[in-house]
């Protein structure tokens, strides 16, 4: 029966949903100490929270039943996802939910920098009547540059365009479509120091975003500029935001995210006139709140009962379109990790290369990646996911290499995996899906081209390429009641062929020796699929 602690308060609607599953359990601990968070999670299988509670290495080594963790908002900063990653537990958050929220509170600050209305409302609360002192500037026309163009990043430049306003996008990932497409005009972060008259933050606090706009930033700026900050603390220097306020290099900030929060009641940015602060409003309307707090709950039942993750920080984000069409896929990928393991025993592998061929888009190649090595860690190592078979393979010194090729291949799509062990040598095996069934299909083996399933006792034989091996090998395993349900055959030239039996049973330990013995074979594996 799953448990689900509910750490921090989400939407009643979100908790309303988790009880209504059949066989829940729900416990609503909010406001719990660090303490009594620990004494909670033993026996729970998914943990919800917001910003307030800590899931550290200490809640995760704790909660031995542990599935996922839940956030409902977008940062995880208070997830320790590098643990949660080595203990296989899933870290979702709600990216989308608090979206049109954060977008609005942005161009809020945009506005209030234009235009000064909150010191306005100030001056109308002190009696006065001061028009001239404050005369803002209009929107239209300026140059906007936006520092990352993700959901909230494209959402605030639709809000812009609207304004009238020239819009400046620096974002690594995007692609000259998405930005045409968006009505935005790509540039680099240097462009948009030297050209900006209002600049947005819209990017995850990362060790590369840390820090990216600083005192040479802002000597690079307009003199005047005007910086809005509502993504995370710690991406602009706060130090170098105030003294280019003191100096007037800045022009204004409109602040709702900070390095420490709350935000220090001495904190210099509290002295400042021309800073616009606001305590993280971002996520904080009604809307919102009832999004993520609808959405954590949904995406945490998905998982639960046994469906794939939505919007997983630490795997592969597959959306559901895409989710569809390489399903089966992840199957045969699984397959592929395992075989080959068991091909590759002989020797020490080093390491894994995949290539993925016309199998869907980047995301897909990820997950199918992660599947693969999923099966070749199965039956080696225990308790092994999607979540941590990275790692695993890395603490085990197998590097990997993940490959997506465009190059024409016998298929339209394949999944290529191949073995490098220690002294040069190497094990390849690729397999497509076949068919309206869409069933797996195994096509190469070390380079040599045979078809068949990958179900069951799978037995490789290597011979010389003469008459009489087939049927002294099926002699000898009828010998052994063992029963044959299908066989596939390469000869591709040369003095050797290779075989691949598909089994009822497994052979016993003197079966396979005695097939070794015939001085025609060069090898045999029993492979277990």
């Amino acid at each position: 029966m799953p448990k689900v602690l509910v750490a921090d308060k989400i939407s009643a609607t979100g908790v309303a949903l988790l009880k209504a599953q059949s066989g829940y359990e729900v416990v609503e601990a909010y406001g719990s100490t660090p303490e009594k968070v620990l004494s909670l999670v033993a026996d729970v299988h998914a943990i919800l929270v917001r910003s307030e509670t800590q899931i550290t290495r200490e809640v995760l080594a704790a909660a031995k039943k542990l599935v996922c963790v839940g956030r409902a908002g977008v940062g995880v900063d208070n997830i320790d996802v590098d643990a949660a990653t080595e203990h296989g537990v899933i870290v979702m958050n709600t990216p989308s939910g608090n979206t049109v929220a954060t977008a609005e509170l942005t161009f809020s600050h945009l506005l209030s920098l234009a235009r000064p209305v909150p010191e306005a409302v100030q001056s109308m609360r002190e009696g006065k009547w001061d028009r001239k002192t404050l005369s803002g500037t209009e929107l239209f026309g300026k140059n906007l540059g936006i520092l990352g163009l993700g959901r909230i990043g494209a959402e605030v430049g639709k809000r812009a365009n609207a304004f009238g306003m020239k819009v400046l996008a620096y974002d690594p990932y995007l692609t000259e479509a998405r930005a045409k497409s968006l009505g935005v005009t790509m540039a680099t972060l240097d462009e948009i120091f030297a050209l900006a008259d209002y600049i947005t933050v819209h990017m995850p606090l990362t060790p590369q975003t840390e820090g990216m706009v600083n005192a040479a930033s802002f000597a690079k700026m307009k003199k005047g500029v005007k910086i809005v900050n509502c993504a995370r603390g710690g991406i602009v220097d706060e130090a170098a935001l105030a003294a280019a306020l003191q100096s007037g290099q800045c022009g204004g900030c409109g602040f709702d995210v900070f390095v420490e929060e709350p935000l220090a009641k001495d904190h210099v940015l509290r002295t400042l006139p021309k800073a616009h602060l606001s305590p993280h409003l971002g996520a904080s309307t009604a809307e919102a709140q009832e999004n993520v707090g609808v959405e954590v709950a949904e995406a945490a039942i998905a998982v639960l009962n046994g469906g794939s993750p939505a919007n997983a920080v630490n795997l592969p984000s597959v959306d559901s379109q895409t989710l569809t069409q390489i399903r089966p896929f992840l199957s045969l990928a699984e397959k592929l990790g395992a075989i080959i393991r068991q091909l590759a025993a002989a020797g020490r592998v080093e390491s894994l290369r995949l290539t993925t061929f016309g199998t869907g888009s980047e995301q897909g190649s990820g997950a199918i990646a992660r599947s693969v090595q999923r099966g070749y860690l199965r039956g080696i190592v225990e308790g092994v996911n999607d979540v941590n078979a990275p790692s695993k393979l890395k603490a085990l010194g197998v590097e990997v290499q993940s490959i997506r090729s465009s190059a024409e291949a016998d298929y339209k799509e394949l999944i290529l995996v191949e073995a490098l062990l220690a002294g040069g040598k190497s094990v390849s095996i690729a397999g497509t899906i076949l068919g309206k069934a869409q069933s797996p299909r195994i096509v190469s083996v070390n380079g040599r081209t045979l078809e068949f399933v990958p179900e069951g006792k799978l037995l490789f034989i290597e011979n010389q390429d003469q008459p009489g091996i087939i049927g002294a090998l099926g002699t000898l395993l009828s010998k052994e009641k063992v029963n044959i349900a299908n066989m596939a055959l390469s000869r591709t030239g040369g003095s050797h062929a290779l075989a691949v039996y598909q089994l009822d049973t497994a052979p016993g330990a003197n079966a396979l020796a005695e097939i070794l013995r015939n001085p025609a074979i060069v090898s045999a594996q029993l492979v277990d699929a």
